[in-house]
């Protein structure tokens, strides 16, 4: 087992990343405050893996369940109501611990429900797609999709510890194993060139689900995140970084609904966009964009934006995005592979031609 930590003084908390730790009494007792737990999984995940989380639990504490309906399109305000409506009801007070069992989208809404319940209570996360195993449940971002905007809705909350269990990953199907290595290629193009490098070598292992190529691509994912919230916890500036790709990709979720892309087939595509307009803008050359192509379709991911998008639909979407400041749309680019910049020093007829060429 490997742990690290996500170092923010003294709301530092562990990352726990080893095989068949999901039920780890050891790993996971330690970080339940209080009498009460509240574990929140979705449909799909909760006959695989909920009752292991229960057999820890149901000794010590007095434990309650909530069964969210699996999809990015029930990521909303009123979904929230089923775990708020659970928590009051079985009288949870405010030293209970929610417990995310399941992805990103669970993490989010249980990290949001528990920054809001009686203003903020202890939750934990245990990610159970490679997507928030590398991504979601690490940094605090917790929040909801809005019909005009993706994640527009959340509170910033730090979780008191993370579990990640890379064997739940067998069960994960290849179109979520995919996504889930869009964020971690990543990591590679704004801060890690060597890890690209790697990835590259390794892409075959990691999509035949090789446990070792999965548990290092997940290590060098975390580290390099959690050493990026260290130094920006609240995205006042470096943290923006982490949305490479993502100002294009929650734009193509918005517009086609959210769901019908996944979060990381939309990065993906949102990724190989923003590296063209690096080229276009001077930083790239055609080879380094020829790279991040190659890449991800070794990953079997989107490499275009849906045909029924034009220039207009990005723009008016992307406008709405939260690194627009005083009406200046601002994006995270690359100045070389392994290096981001956040700038909205660009040309927005690079951008047009971008959008334009980029498409399906």
């Amino acid at each position: 087992m490997r742990t690290l930590t996500v170092d923010l003084g003294d709301r530092s908390y562990p990352i726990h990343i080893g095989e068949n730790i999901l039920g780890d009494a050891k790993l996971l007792l330690p970080y339940v405050k209080g009498g009460q737990v509240c574990v929140v999984t979705n449909e799909t995940v909760e006959p695989m893996y909920l009752s292991r989380l229960l057999n820890v639990l149901t000794e010590d504490f007095t434990v309650s369940t909530v069964i969210l309906p699996d999809g990015e399109c029930y990521k909303t305000t009123e979904t929230l109501n089923l775990i708020y409506n659970k928590l009051l009801e079985d009288k949870h007070n405010r030293t209970t611990t929610l417990v995310a069992l399941g992805g990103g989208v669970v993490g989010d809404m249980t990290g949001f429900s528990a920054a809001c319940y009686q203003r903020g209570v202890n939750f934990i996360q245990v990610p159970t797609t490679l997507l928030s195993q590398v991504d979601s449940s690490v940094g605090g971002k917790t929040g909801v999709n809005h019909p005009l905007g993706k994640n527009m809705i959340g509170a910033f909350h730090q979780p008191n510890a993370v579990l990640i269990d890379p064997a739940v990953l067998s069960t994960l199907p290849e179109r979520e194993l995919s996504a889930g290595i869009a964020e971690v290629i990543k990591y590679g193009l704004i801060s890690d060139s060597k890890f690209f490098d790697w990835l590259e070598n390794n892409m075959p292992k990691l999509m035949a689900c090789d446990y070792e190529a999965l548990t290092f691509a997940i290590e060098r994912s975390c580290v390099n995140k959690a050493e990026v919230v260290a130094k920006d916890e609240r995205e006042g500036g470096l943290r923006a970084i982490l949305n490479f790709g993502h100002t294009f990709g929650h734009a193509i979720e918005t517009h086609q609904g959210y769901g019908n892309w996944l979060h990381g087939e939309a990065v993906a595509a949102g990724m190989l966009m923003a590296a063209d307009l690096s080229m276009r803008e001077g930083s790239l050359s055609q080879h380094d964009v020829d790279r991040v192509r190659n890449l991800l379709v070794a990953a079997n991911l989107p490499i275009t934006s849906p045909a029924n998008m034009d220039a207009e639909d990005f723009i008016e979407i992307m406008i709405v995005d939260k690194k627009v400041l005083n009406e200046r749309l601002r994006l995270v680019l690359l100045k070389s592979i392994g290096e981001a910049i956040i700038t909205e020093d660009f040309s927005p007829v690079n951008l047009r031609k971008t959008l334009s060429v980029c498409k399906s």
